[in-house]
């Protein structure tokens, strides 16, 4: 598929977290698809559908002819690269499996933002260490399903734009987009609700020893029609964390809509965590997350400090990294408020271990990319920089108690969830 076997070793804290295969590239990825459109040249095509700011080609592959389709998307964020070998995995086995092609076609983008993965350059991390070292994450104005979110229709990038051409030619009765976090559990997001998809989705998850995220803070005060499913409120419906400029009511997940579909967000981690799949109350969540939310200032305002320090030194310096470091680091005060005055009714210790994990993860995110700049301007701030990163990177693995799901695992999981939305949609559309 695309990616080769490694050997595993474990980081200080003893935990191995080398994954037995890596990544596949965008490169590699198109190679696969193209090798899968011309061995069945009458039932699977492979075509641009659009171009990147940077003018990378953005490229469909489809499996059959029905009107009635799933779209499935790969790539959205540059730092969760399990979606391409799952998307692969799938168009692999529709291709393999007549019955999922039985009045239904199926589509995949292979990756809807070519230009934030060419930066996201950790193709096989043996610690959360060695995954932040090559982090990037866009700002959310040039995330391809986010922007619409946080721009005016006029300002959408081209990204933006052919995938939301892709959804308005195809009409899919279902969009799945494929996502995945750093460190954490499993768990699926609906933009309405799917029936029957709450039961596979356990079951794949136990078989592969993976953790459900039943409190996941992404998914804070939404209903759920399982553990770990998630359904979205409504357009009326308050928004958990008022700060956040995304909204995901107004992100591509709803596109679909309009032609009578709905989006299934699927995600996978990296690096498991029975910390975030205990249902169980919190005992003390106020306080709890008051702490988180100290963290969070104190870690930012830590980073901030570093990027006060070396903006003179930078002069002239702009990009990718160095916007989504600012962005970053401009969403956590916001963001700690929101935690400490609107706390979910009923929180768990699933959702504090959530909250904690995001407290940890955004600084550190920010500190990765800054980091990555000072480096290649040879900034005399980058050594403490690096440090900082280093510190926080085996503190979040030790925590959580960190440990690597096999990529193969990742993938499996995820395209069984893929082909279980599928069936349990199109019966839902059918009834």
């Amino acid at each position: 598929m695309g990616y080769c076997g490694c050997e595993g070793r474990a980081d200080k804290t003893g935990v191995s977290l080398l994954p037995e295969l890596r990544y596949p590239t965008v490169t590699e990825l198109t190679s696969r698809a193209g090798a899968l459109a011309a061995s069945r040249p009458g039932l699977c095509t492979l075509r641009q559908v659009g171009t990147s700011r940077a003018g990378r080609p953005l490229r469909l592959l489809s499996v059959g002819h029905a009107r009635r389709a799933v779209l499935v998307v790969a790539g959205a964020h540059a730092n969760e690269p399990t979606g391409g070998p799952t998307l692969l995995a799938v168009a692999e086995r529709v291709v393999r499996e007549p019955e999922l092609r039985d009045g239904t076609s199926w589509h995949f983008l292979l990756c809807a933002d070519p230009d934030g993965a060419s930066l996201h350059v950790t193709p096989a991390p043996s610690s959360l260490l060695e995954y932040h070292r090559g982090f990037f994450r866009p700002a959310g104005p040039e995330q391809p399903e986010w922007s619409p979110a946080v721009l005016p229709p006029d300002r959408l990038p081209p990204e933006t734009r052919a995938l939301t051409r892709v959804i308005d030619e195809l009409r899919p009765y279902l969009q799945v987009t494929l996502h995945g976090t750093d460190l954490g559990g499993s768990w699926v997001q609906l933009t309405r609700d799917i029936p029957g998809l709450a039961e596979p989705f356990a079951k794949s998850a136990a078989q592969w020893h993976i953790p459900v995220e039943t409190g996941a803070s992404d998914a804070a005060g939404w209903p759920a029609s399982g553990p770990g499913v998630h359904v979205m409120p409504g357009p009326g419906a308050r928004a958990a964390y008022p700060s956040l400029p995304d909204d995901a009511r107004h992100s591509t997940w709803y596109h679909a809509h309009r032609y009578g579909g709905l989006t299934a967000v699927v995600e996978v981690p990296m690096w498991a965590s029975d910390l975030v799949d205990d249902p169980a109350p919190h005992p003390a969540p106020a306080a709890a997350i008051r702490r988180l939310a100290e963290r969070l200032r104190r870690d930012a305002a830590e980073v901030e400090l570093l990027l006060a320090d070396a903006l003179p030194r930078l002069e002239g310096v702009d990009g990718p990294l160095l916007r989504a470091a600012r962005w970053t680091l401009e969403l956590t005060p916001g963001l700690a408020s929101d935690w400490v005055h609107t706390p979910p009714a009923g929180t768990s210790m699933a959702y504090v271990g959530s909250v904690d994990a995001f407290a940890r993860r955004l600084p550190l995110r920010a500190a990765a990319m800054l980091w990555r700049v000072l480096r290649e301007q040879d900034d005399r701030a980058a050594p403490r920089l690096g440090r900082l990163v280093e510190t926080w990177s085996g503190t979040f693995a030790e925590r959580f108690r960190a440990r690597w799901v096999p990529l193969e695992h990742q993938v499996e999981h995820q395209s069984r969830t893929v082909v279980a939305a599928a069936l349990h949609a199109r019966e839902g559309a059918a009834r």
